[in-house]
């Protein structure tokens, strides 16, 4: 086994106290207290009163677990539990954390129940809703905990059914088209990731499906490459990378403004993990081999969704391009494979999955007002909305990668982390720099555009009497945005969660790349 590899050294549990299930259940354990509730308008508060305690409590665990227990000096997998669950198909209940997993945990936590508090005014079938997000809370914590195959591909199902309902149910005038939309692709998807997944576990005369074993084995070749690209091809689909995107501007503009910030706080970053677990960690030959292309297909990303954002005329669908553009830079940071890359593609994901949860969020509120997130029939409402309009000025600061932002910082390390990849070739280098930095000046002209035509374009009499945020809402809106600015200040308070695992990870790849 390969010593900068993370181990479960501990894994076998020993009676400690099973923290991380604690974490992954409690949300699911809540869900079925839901429809017990008593039913009617008066009853209203109950779903939504309790499903935020609950995820309260869970997020106020996981700060707990991984701020006083969980050891980020250390780069083996923590808090490991592992036990036999269906000895007849080789599934394991295995559950471990490290650098690559700890903050996204917490970041799906922190989003989730920000969700819920966006959704304080949801009347429809609010106990199914209340439901689902709880179900959801589960799934997501559960994929980027889960140390079994099996288990991580049950969870990764799990979290779709949720998503499909909360967009098919409560979502816009074309809710179905963009929920099955988003189900066929993910889907689709999940049926590459089975089979390249089970290939692994075949490959060698030793069945297994945990996720260290098999990335302790030594499989290349066309094996190799052919199990790579169907993670691939099966994670991009998340991610999203070009061309397996086009559902995601579908869902965003048909989904409600809480489900958009799940979409794009948690679920894109789903991708962009498996990428750095399966495709780095187990296949790291066959990464090498295509990381050029990889480096390529995240240029397209990031030029292809911001000049698709230009054409957009609807709020929505406008950031749901810019967040294409934005992942585009976590493919580039994967694809760099060294120190400054990886950890460049962690600190994207964390950055992105706050700024971009707050665009949403900051969209939702103007839609509860005027009932439209058309462009050009919005104007004028910094005047009536000026707390609204700052909220959404400083979140489009932060996604242009204004300095003291954490864009800023992120975008820059993954930069530094192309630049000084002595495996790619200069000229290679300088393209691609070019290239990627063309994403960065059209980013800040689609974006402060769109604020001049929402918030000081010509103004719309029917809109003259709408109401600024509400305390609660000027409450979620300083949740999302403080990070941002404290990262931007202070990024060691984000990057020291994982720099650790990270480095390993690419001191892995620089072995062997001089291999």
């Amino acid at each position: 086994m390969d010593a900068n590899l993370p181990s479960m050294a501990a894994s076998v549990y020993h009676g400690s106290f099973p923290w991380l299930s604690l974490v992954v259940l409690l949300p699911l354990m809540g869900s079925a207290i839901i429809p017990f509730l008593p039913s009617g308008d008066d009853n209203l508060r109950g779903p939504r009163t309790i499903t935020a305690i609950i995820l309260g409590v869970d997020l106020a665990l996981m700060l707990y677990v991984f701020s006083q227990i969980f050891d980020s000096t250390i780069k083996d997998l923590q808090l490991v539990e592992r036990f036999s669950w269906i000895p007849s198909i080789g599934l394991e209940w295995s559950l471990g954390v490290d650098g690559l997993s700890a903050p996204l945990v917490v970041l799906s936590g922190l989003i989730t129940l920000l969700s819920v508090l966006a959704s304080w005014n949801i009347q429809t079938k609010s106990k199914l809703y209340f439901t689902l997000l709880l179900i959801q809370a589960s799934a997501q914590c559960m994929v980027f905990l889960s140390q079994d195959f099996l288990l991580f591909f049950l969870a990764w199902e799990l979290e779709l059914v949720p998503i499909y309902l909360l967009i098919a149910i409560w979502g816009g005038q074309y809710r179905q088209y963009a929920a099955t939309k988003f189900i066929l692709y993910t889907a689709l998807a999940s049926l590459l990731i089975l089979i390249s997944g089970l290939t692994l576990a075949l490959a060698e005369n030793t069945f297994t499906l945990n996720l260290t074993e098999l990335a302790n084995r030594s499989i290349n070749g066309n094996l190799e490459i052919f199990c790579y690209i169907g993670f691939l091809v099966g994670f991009g689909v998340k991610l999203p990378i070009f061309p397996l995107h086009t559902w995601l501007p579908d869902a965003h503009g048909e989904a409600n403004a809480p489900i958009s910030m799940l979409l794009a706080g948690v679920l894109l970053k789903m991708g962009g993990y498996a990428l750095l677990r399966f495709n780095v960690q187990m296949l790291p030959e066959a990464h090498i081999i295509l990381a050029p292309a990889l480096v390529v297909l995240a240029i397209v990303n990031i030029v292809y969704g911001a000049l698709n954002a230009f054409a957009q005329d609807n709020v929505k669908r406008r950031i749901a391009y810019s967040s294409i553009s934005h992942m585009g830079f976590v493919l580039l940071g994967i694809a760099s494979m060294n120190d400054f890359g990886i950890s460049g593609a962690m600190l994207q994901m964390i950055s992105h999955g706050l700024i971009a949860a707050s665009m949403f969020f900051v969209t939702g509120v103007f839609y509860e007002r005027t009932k439209t997130l058309s462009i050009p029939n919005m104007g004028g409402l910094a005047k009536v909305m000026p707390i609204t309009f700052a909220f959404f000025l400083a979140s489009s600061l932060a996604s242009l990668a204004l300095p003291g932002m954490s864009g800023f910082i992120s975008e820059i390390t993954v930069f530094l982390g192309l630049t000084s990849q002595d495996a790619f070739t200069i000229s290679f280098r300088i393209i691609s720099i070019i290239a990627a930095g063309i994403g960065l000046v059209l980013t800040p002209i689609y974006l402060l555009s769109m604020c001049r035509r929402v918030f000081f374009g010509p103004r719309i009499p029917a809109l003259a009497v709408v109401g600024d945020m509400a305390p609660r809402e000027v409450t979620i809106g300083l949740i999302l945005l403080v990070p941002t600015l404290v990262i931007g200040f202070w990024p060691r308070v984000a990057i020291n969660f994982y720099v650790i695992s990270t480095n390993a990870l690419s001191s892995y790849l620089m072995d062997n790349i001089l291999i």
